[in-house]
């Protein structure tokens, strides 16, 4: 794929892309197979809150989950490329949404232990949908303008998990429990990667004919690639305090809405900022996109410092997101780039793990930091974003020179 970020008429090219064979099918199938990784860390700490348990189990479970995801994502995504995407993703999203289906039979509340392991196979059963569809483009849209007009709408759309998927949790617990919702997110894991392995294309990808030589290391053998991968530990950081964050700030001003609405106005300005990048070409090369759009992801954290009312808070999540999409797309172009030849589907499924990592970190500090008062809980996104600010720069400093 090519290293390009913008073209033109990226407007008719999203239409033209969804218009073509199974191209529609595979994004909506992804897109819903997903929606469990949206719903799950607030299905979580609203089953655990519901039967009076602390916050800080609550984010510890969260943070587990997270963690687990982010770590199963690699190892799943080598094991598609040596056996294909059926015969991985259908067992690992039984399983995940199993143990979905049998977290509120635990008591978590009581029985924490037993909580942790149920949401530890979740997440690691998480199936690699997002690498997996980023394995097919190449096969489905031979044409690189029309590959680069795919990769803008996939990382765009993709934070509608993170808009539908806290707005699914909060309405199912609210109209009918936490229970509900974690039977939701477990139907709806299934439909998703049903929709995804009955296409054609993922029914008949085969591994790459490199795979089988490829070094044990894998992708983490290119020095860039470490780098880049430790900077969006930090945009993970970030990211993974929202959810303590929007908790938090609704139960100090009474207004619960703002645990699923929060979250979601972050996706909405990454959604809004993601679509405006791929319309445009854009000077320079990806690198150093990924310098000016951490600049602004990380000023975005600041409107949030000083503990503002639920109206203010929910647009100033709306500041950092605008930045986040453009970001992750830039991040994706380089990887493409930086992968080693039969590698870019691991490669792919390790940036996705990293920012896992790094927002499983993220909502273990956020719970940490949520008894020492508001605005230390509103400074560990921040953090996490000056972190990954700094990697970027040093990232884009290596390949200028």
């Amino acid at each position: 794929m090519s290293t390009t970020t913008g073209g033109p008429a990226q407007g008719s090219g999203y239409r033209t892309v969804l218009g073509l064979p199974y191209v529609a099918h595979l994004l909506g199938g992804t897109l819903i197979g997903r929606l469990p990784t949206g719903m799950a860390p607030i299905a979580i700490l609203l089953l655990v809150r519901a039967e009076h348990g602390p916050l800080a189990l609550a984010g510890t479970l969260g943070a587990l989950y997270g963690l687990a995801s982010a770590l199963g994502q690699p190892l799943l995504g080598r094991l598609v490329d040596r056996h294909g995407q059926t015969r991985v993703l259908v067992p690992a999203t039984i399983a995940a949404s199993s143990a979905f289906l049998l977290l509120p039979c635990t008591g978590p509340a009581r029985h924490p232990v037993l909580a942790a392991l149920t949401v530890l196979l979740a997440g690691l059963a998480t199936p690699p949908l997002e690498a997996g569809l980023r394995a097919l483009w190449p096969m489905l849209l031979p044409d690189t303008e029309r590959q680069r007009a795919a990769l803008a709408l996939d990382s765009s759309t993709q934070g509608l998990v993170f808009i539908a998927g806290p707005l699914l949790a909060t309405g199912f617990a609210a109209g009918a429990g936490a229970t509900t919702a974690l039977v939701a997110t477990a139907t709806l894991g299934l439909l998703g990667t049903g929709l995804v392995v009955t296409a054609t294309p993922s029914r008949t990808w085969t591994p790459n004919e490199f795979t089988a030589a490829a070094h044990w290391m894998g992708p983490l053998r290119v020095p860039g690639l470490r780098v880049l991968y430790a900077a969006l530990i930090g945009i993970g950081v970030a990211l993974g305090a929202v959810n303590l964050l929007a908790l938090s700030t609704a139960e100090r001003h009474h207004a619960g809405w703002l645990a699923g609405v929060m979250p979601a106005a972050l996706s909405i300005g990454s959604m809004l900022g993601g679509l405006a990048y791929g319309r445009h070409a854009w000077p320079g090369a990806p690198a150093k996109h990924l310098v000016a759009a951490s600049i602004g992801f990380a000023a975005g954290w600041l409107a949030l410092l000083p503990d503002p009312a639920p109206a203010v808070a929910v647009v100033g999540a709306v500041l950092p997101g605008t930045f986040l999409a453009p970001l992750l797309t830039a991040s994706f172009l380089t990887v493409d780039r930086l992968a080693p030849e039969g590698e870019s589907t691991e490669a792919f499924a390790w940036l996705i793990a990293c920012i896992g990592i790094g927002q499983a970190a993220g909502t273990a500090l956020a719970s940490l930091a949520a008894a020492l008062g508001p605005q230390l809980l509103a400074l560990v996104p921040l953090a996490g974003a000056g972190a990954a600010l700094w990697l970027l720069r040093s990232f884009n400093d290596r390949l200028s020179s």
